[in-house]
């Protein structure tokens, strides 16, 4: 109880203070112990971002930093800004952040940076504003997720057939670049000239509208052949609904969800195979990369190496982004190797 009054009353005085003059400088940290990292999901709820959270935690526990973590109750566009300029008022070393959206955060990011705290995107970048935030860590090579996604649901319907895609929110960045992708590969590979899709629908990574929204789709076109649905909200609701429905496995449910999520459905047949990457190594090497800026022991640049304990080390690509690690395909013969 006293973490929510304190909460509230930060983002009381967030609203109060905000354009009152300008805070000063963050004072740097001496030690690794001294720093202090928040993540900000993009929504409480999602069973996705608490892996990333234990990600975070097992850095924290290795380099002594203090780590905390906070969201708002929907993955509006805006909805994070108040809880980043919660988190300026606090003074943290870095904000590290899945945004909802790719532009709207900008300003509040430059108030952040201009006191010295770094903003670094975990899981999705701001694609095109690249230049408000000092970093990002994205779970693989995101140029490569659509057409992955739809090589996946291909191999399921033998390349032919007609399907819809379930996403997140209409702005969510991450979602829509991987939507942009799949439709690249739909017209540029001819592998692929016998899928059709449909429609995309949005459940806004919100557990009952997303079964809804895979209900109408099954109730709408008796001729569908897949659902993807890149986002693990998503992918749980279109199993579920197929699952009730009794249409597995004549609708083919895949996409990007938790192996702990998805257990159940891959063994008892509902789904036959989705993908993934590990979100715990995101925010693991998110809090490694954020404790190397803080501490100005890593420049946010092209090149730039930094390690890890668990993992060795990474090169940053350009624009200062880092690649976490490869893909994953979970399917009945290794879903009981992983736990997350």
């Amino acid at each position: 109880m006293q973490k929510k009054r304190t909460l509230g009353f930060g983002l009381a005085l967030t609203f109060l203070i905000a354009g009152c003059g300008e805070l000063g400088q963050v004072e740097p940290p001496e030690t690794a112990e001294d720093v202090r990292i928040v993540y900000i999901a993009k929504n409480v709820g999602n069973p996705y971002f608490d892996a990333i959270h234990a990600g975070f935690r097992q850095a924290s526990a290795e380099l002594g930093f203090e780590f905390t973590t906070t969201a708002p109750a929907t993955p509006d566009a805006t909805s994070q800004i108040p809880y980043v300029r919660e988190q300026i008022q606090r003074g943290v070393h870095v904000i590290s952040i899945s945004p909802n959206s790719t532009d709207a955060l900008n300003r509040v990011f430059r108030q952040a940076r201009d006191r010295g705290i770094n903003v670094l995107s975990v899981n999705s970048d701001i694609t095109g504003s690249e230049d408000y935030r000092d970093g990002a860590i994205l779970p693989m090579d995101f140029d490569l997720t659509g057409e992955s996604q739809i090589e996946l649901l291909g191999s399921l319907i033998d390349y032919e057939g007609k399907f819809a895609i379930l996403s997140a929110t209409t702005d969510a960045p991450d979602q829509n670049y991987w939507i942009e992708g799949m439709k690249a590969a739909l017209e540029e590979d001819p592998k692929y000239e016998n899928m059709e899709l449909l429609t995309i629908v949005y459940g806004d990574d919100e557990p009952e509208k997303s079964l809804r929204e895979a209900e109408a789709l099954l109730t709408r076109y008796d001729d569908l052949r897949g659902i993807i649905a890149p986002t693990t909200v998503g992918i749980d609701a279109a199993a579920r609904a197929v699952e009730n429905a009794g249409r597995a496995p004549g609708v083919q449910v895949t996409g990007l969800g938790l192996p702990n999520q998805m257990r159940r459905f891959v063994e008892n047949g509902t789904v036959e195979a989705f993908a993934l990457w590990s979100p715990y190594r995101v925010g693991y090497v998110a809090g490694y990369k954020g404790v190397k800026l803080a501490m100005g022991e890593l420049e946010a640049a092209e090149g730039s190496v930094f390690s890890t304990d668990e993992f060795g080390e990474f090169e940053m690509r350009a624009n200062a982004v880092t690649i976490a690690g490869p893909p994953l395909i979970f399917n009945r013969d290794n879903i009981g190797d992983f736990d997350f």
